[in-house]
């Protein structure tokens, strides 16, 4: 099912006007869940750091031990050709995906070469910028790289966001803050985390156990440059209630201020807000 509305679908060489079905019953990513993803936007008339968003997909799909097949430019290619299908006025998201076809091994370890492929447009506006999260904590936390594949998008680690999730919102919450397997902060269900404290910008150090974003860096790149000291670091549950500021950062939303952890209260900060007109400012520059 659809997240957003006006979904158009490549496959096989064309492009679809319709959420086309792709996958069959006796393919490896039905039934063994092969598969990988990437999320970009196009707000504006701009597309932020689409090329790297196609890289990553070929990259998770290598960790996934699925081939991929499309390159990086020429998903690019493919993916603005669909978005003139589009009016100027919408915001698209877009996501390119593989699956493995075929299993070689015991059936379990994919066959090499024999992959899917698609990119599902979708067109979602973007989120007012004042709304905010609400976030608390969840008993489940990321994996490790000895355990999933952690260094992938895999839709194989989502069942896992999607308890933490349920548990959050069972308890009153919009989005969950999850710790890693040392039981520091690694990110929330759904986002990378950053907060704020006495003008300074924190946000945990990458440590295998959640993908760090490729908005989460180039929010990193537009602080530094703006004049803020931005730290990578070990980040405790303790430090996020002891913020000014805290907001998350994701492809969907770019910037989504938090309002609350647990009984801590925030207020959508200047740093936020400036984090959001650099990131803006930035993708319009070029």
């Amino acid at each position: 099912m659809a997240t957003g509305l006006n979904v158009r679908t490549f496959f096989e060489g064309s492009w679809h006007s319709q959420d086309k079905y792709v996958m069959k019953a006796a393919d490896h990513g039905s039934w063994l869940g092969s598969s990988v993803f990437d999320g970009a936007r196009y707000v504006d008339g701009v597309a932020p750091d689409l090329k790297a968003h196609c890289d990553r997909v070929n990259h998770s799909a290598e960790s996934m031990m699925i081939t991929p097949t499309v390159s990086s430019e020429e998903m690019v290619d493919i993916i603005m050709d669909g978005i003139k299908k589009y009016n100027s006025g919408q915001a698209i998201y877009i996501r390119p995906m593989y699956w493995a076809i075929e299993g070689g091994d015991l059936a379990i370890v994919p066959k090499k070469g024999v992959t899917g492929f698609a990119i599902c447009l979708e067109d979602i506006p973007m989120a007012d910028p004042n709304l905010a999260a609400t976030l608390t904590t969840t008993s489940f936390r990321r994996p490790v790289l000895e355990d999933n594949v952690v260094n992938a998008k895999a839709g194989c680690l989502y069942p896992n966001n999607a308890r933490m999730l349920a548990e959050a919102r069972s308890k009153g919450f919009s989005n969950a803050l999850v710790g890693d397997i040392m039981g520091n902060v690694a990110e929330t269900a759904t986002a990378n985390i950053f907060i704020v404290k006495d003008g300074e910008v924190f946000t945990p150090i990458p440590n295998g156990t959640f993908l760090a974003g490729i908005t989460r860096n180039r929010h990193i790149s537009n602080l530094k440059a703006d004049g803020y000291k931005v730290h990578e670091k070990v980040i405790s549950f303790k430090d996020v209630s002891e913020a000014d500021e805290v907001f998350m950062s994701g492809n969907m939303m770019k910037v989504t201020p938090v309002k609350a952890f647990n009984d801590t209260n925030y207020q959508n900060g200047p740093i936020t807000k400036r984090t959001r007109e650099l990131y803006w400012d930035w993708a319009k520059s070029g």
